[in-house]
C-alpha cells in the first residue's frame, strides 16, 4: 500500500513539474506563425498553464480568455471571465498547485480589483476573496497593465507567487505621472493573501515585466511615461535579491526602445525566460520604429539574463502596440515555442505570434554584445 501511495504522489507531482528543459527544443528549423485571436478592444496577456495549455486573455470592456491545447495551432471559443471591467494583466500560474489566477479591475485604474481562480487550466473561473497588504508607504497598487506573473523556482523564496503592478497615485492625470511608480505584489499562501513590494527605483514608471533568473535574482523591466525622465524613450530595469520585496541596481537599458521614439510615453512590452536548464535566455517584445506611430512589433533576445541584447527580429511590419510574452513548457504540446500576444496586426484586435529561438537568432545583430557560440546556428 505504501508503494502505491508513493507512486500516486509522484504522479501528482509530475503533473505540476516546472523543471527547466533543454535548449534543443527551442531550436531546429526557424518558425514563425501569426494568427488573429480577438477582434476589437485592447490589453493582451498570455501564459502557459501547467498542462501546456496556452491561455490568451484580453479585454477593455470585460475580460475573456481563449485556450489552445495543441501548442497554439487552434483555439477554443472565448470564455468570459468577467462581463465588464478592465484586463488587469499579470495572469499567474501557480506551479505548485496548477491553479491559474486572473486579475480584473472594474474600470481604468485606480479601481476595485477582483481575482479569479481556475483549477482546470483555464477552462472555468471562480471569483475568490483576497487580502491585499500595502507596502511601507501605505500603497496598494493597481494591476493594469502588466505582463504575466510567475512562481519563483530558485532559492529560499521558491514557491512564491509574484506579478508586476503599478501605483497610480491620485489617478492617471498628467500632473500625477511623476508620482506613479511600478512595483509588484507577491504571495506565499498560494494567492489568498498578497503583499505589495517597495517601489521600483524610479518615479514616472508603470507597466512592467518580471522574470526569475537561474540564481534566484529577479529581473524587472519597465516602461517609463514621464517626459522629464532621463533618456525617456528607452526601457528601465532593476533587480531583486529578496524575492521581490525590494528593487535595486536601477539602470536604463539603452538598447531596448520603449514604444515609438518621437515622444516620451512608452509602451507595454512582454518578457519571458526560456525554460532551459543552466541558461538565462530572455526574450523581450516592443515596438521598433522611428516614426510617430505605434508599429513594427519586434522581439529581442538576451543570452545572459538581460545584460546584453545582441539580436532582434521584426515580427510584424505594421500597426501594433501592447504586447505580452510567454514560453512553452517542457514535455507538453507547447514545448519549444515562444508566444507573443500583441495588439494590432493585419486584422486589428489581438494577434498571436508563435516562433522558436532559432527564428529569432536569424534576425538583425544589434551590436549590444555577441551571440555566444553555444547559441550559434547554421
Amino acid at each position: 500500500m505504501g508503494l502505491v501511495i508513493l507512486m500516486a504522489c509522484l504522479m501528482v507531482e509530475s503533473k505540476v513539474s516546472a523543471a527547466d528543459g533543454v535548449l534543443d527544443s527551442f531550436m531546429g528549423s526557424p518558425e514563425l506563425d501569426v494568427q488573429q485571436i480577438f477582434q476589437s478592444q485592447r490589453f493582451p496577456n498570455i501564459t502557459v498553464a501547467m498542462d501546456g495549455s496556452v491561455l490568451a486573455s484580453w479585454g477593455s470592456k470585460g475580460v475573456q480568455v481563449r485556450r489552445s491545447v495543441d501548442g497554439g495551432e487552434s483555439w477554443s471559443s472565448p470564455v468570459v471571465v468577467q462581463e465588464s471591467g478592465f484586463q488587469g494583466g499579470g495572469i499567474t500560474v501557480d506551479e505548485k498547485t496548477g491553479d491559474v489566477l486572473m486579475f480584473v479591475e472594474d474600470s481604468h485604474p485606480p479601481a476595485p480589483i477582483s481575482i479569479y481562480r481556475s483549477k482546470d487550466h483555464g477552462q472555468t473561473w471562480v471569483k475568490q476573496e483576497t487580502v491585499m497588504h500595502p507596502n511601507s508607504l501605505g500603497h496598494v497598487p493597481s494591476m493594469h497593465m502588466n505582463d504575466h506573473g510567475s512562481t519563483l523556482q530558485f532559492g529560499k523564496h521558491a514557491g512564491r507567487l509574484i506579478r508586476p503592478t503599478r501605483w497610480y497615485a491620485a489617478g492617471n492625470r498628467h500632473e500625477e505621472w511623476p508620482n506613479h511608480y511600478t512595483n509588484a505584489i507577491f504571495s506565499d499562501d498560494r494567492g489568498k493573501t498578497w503583499h505589495a513590494s517597495e517601489p521600483f527605483p524610479e518615479q514616472g514608471t508603470g507597466e512592467a515585466c518580471i522574470v526569475e533568473l537561474s540564481d534566484g535574482t529577479l529581473y524587472y523591466n519597465s516602461r517609463v511615461h514621464w517626459e522629464k525622465a532621463e533618456r525617456n524613450t528607452r526601457r528601465r530595469c532593476a533587480f531583486s535579491r529578496d524575492g521581490g520585496k525590494t528593487w535595486e541596481d536601477w539602470r536604463i537599458v539603452d538598447i531596448l526602445p520603449d514604444g515609438h521614439q518621437h515622444r516620451s510615453y512608452g509602451c507595454m512590452g512582454g518578457l519571458a525566460r526560456l525554460p532551459v536548464k543552466g541558461r538565462d535566455i530572455l526574450v523581450f517584445s516592443n515596438l521598433d520604429t522611428p516614426k510617430a506611430n505605434r508599429e513594427r512589433i519586434t522581439v529581442w533576445m538576451s543570452p545572459d539574463g538581460g545584460q546584453t541584447w545582441p539580436v532582434k527580429r521584426l515580427v510584424y511590419d505594421g500597426a501594433s502596440a501592447y504586447s505580452s510574452m510567454s514560453a512553452g513548457r517542457s514535455d507538453t504540446p507547447s514545448e519549444g515555442s515562444v508566444y507573443l500576444m500583441f495588439e494590432g496586426g493585419p486584422g486589428g484586435g489581438a494577434q498571436i505570434g508563435r516562433f522558436n529561438l532559432a527564428w529569432v537568432l536569424q534576425g538583425e545583430l544589434t551590436g549590444d554584445g555577441e551571440i555566444p557560440d553555444w547559441l550559434n546556428v547554421e
